[in-house]
């Protein structure tokens, strides 16, 4: 949620991309009101494109302000991912920030005066969870800060993928709150209760590689092989490419198992599977293995 922009000095390196060129040129090199495509609505805080097939990528675009999270930018962003879920055309998304921060956390100047009464009747932060009910699979891509707010983001999408300059942390307790949006409870869920309570209690900063080490993230994606968007537009593609309905299904009973117990996600994870035999993907899909050819998904 919070962070300690005012502490954020050097800006952190990260390998050009090969795959995204023209879309790194326009997003450094362009006002905030230009899109990337004229057929894609127009942000104000964030930027909209789709580089691969069955490909939709959202960029955050502060610049300024080092992507902090403010409202406007989440009601932004929620707009777009509820599109992108009602667009049969994409099949996968991906969510990124700059080379310098996927987001540095919340914009304290929206709330350092707000008041109990306010945020409790105006339910402050629940809209930010939206993207935790999005039915397709988003991929988080981050280099820099991913502070505050920013950590809590990555970590509602379903995987994340870090450059070596990526920075997690939750540094509330620096500014006298804790985490508001959801990190001390997804934070305990993918790295444990003791790893969460130094980080929550301490506001330390923790790297891309211990996020690994943790499990936090998939994975580091190494400077040679180009930057951490190209890798996650290449997976995201990559499930693009599958049976639209498994894929769901998929992140569906991963899900499951943070919500219940193992006995039950067995169960449920069961249903879904037999229900897959109602589609005609299941059928094209193991037709296709039995034929040793290539499955033409229809995604029904």
């Amino acid at each position: 949620m919070a962070s300690s922009l005012l502490r954020l000095r050097t800006p952190l390196a990260s390998s050009a991309a090969a795959v995204l060129r023209n879309h790194r040129a326009l997003r450094h090199a362009t006002p905030l009101s230009v899109r990337l495509m004229s057929t894609e609505k127009q942000y104000e805080f964030i930027l909209t494109s789709r580089p691969a097939d069955g490909v939709a990528l959202i960029t955050l675009n502060r610049p300024k302000a080092l992507n902090a999270l403010c409202t406007p930018l989440f009601n932004e962003l929620n707009e777009a991912v509820k599109a992108f879920d009602n667009d049969d055309s994409v099949r996968a998304l991906v969510l990124t920030g700059s080379e310098r921060a996927f987001a540095a956390g919340a914009d304290i100047k929206e709330m350092k005066d707000k008041e109990f009464s306010e945020v409790f009747k105006g339910k402050f932060l629940e809209s930010w969870s939206l993207l935790t009910t999005i039915r397709k699979p988003i991929i988080a891509a981050v280099s820099g800060y991913a502070l505050g707010g920013g950590c809590e983001l990555a970590l509602m999408c379903d995987i994340i993928l870090a450059s070596p300059t990526a920075t997690f942390g939750q540094p509330e307790i620096n500014i006298g709150v804790i985490p508001g949006g959801g990190g001390s409870q997804r934070l305990a869920h993918a790295i444990g209760k003791s790893r969460t309570m130094e980080i929550v209690l301490t506001g330390r900063n923790f790297s891309a590689q211990e996020a690994a080490d943790w499990g936090m993230v998939s994975r580091v994606v190494p400077a040679e092989e180009g930057s951490v968007v190209d890798a996650a537009v290449k997976m995201a593609a990559v499930i693009a490419s599958k049976s639209q309905i498994a894929v769901q299904a998929g992140k569906e009973v991963v899900n499951a198992a943070y919500e219940q117990s193992l006995q039950e996600g067995l169960r449920y994870e069961r249903r879904v599977f037999h229900s897959l035999f109602a589609t005609k993907d299941q059928k094209e899909g193991m037709s296709a293995f039995a034929e040793k050819r290539k499955p033409t998904w229809t995604h029904s």
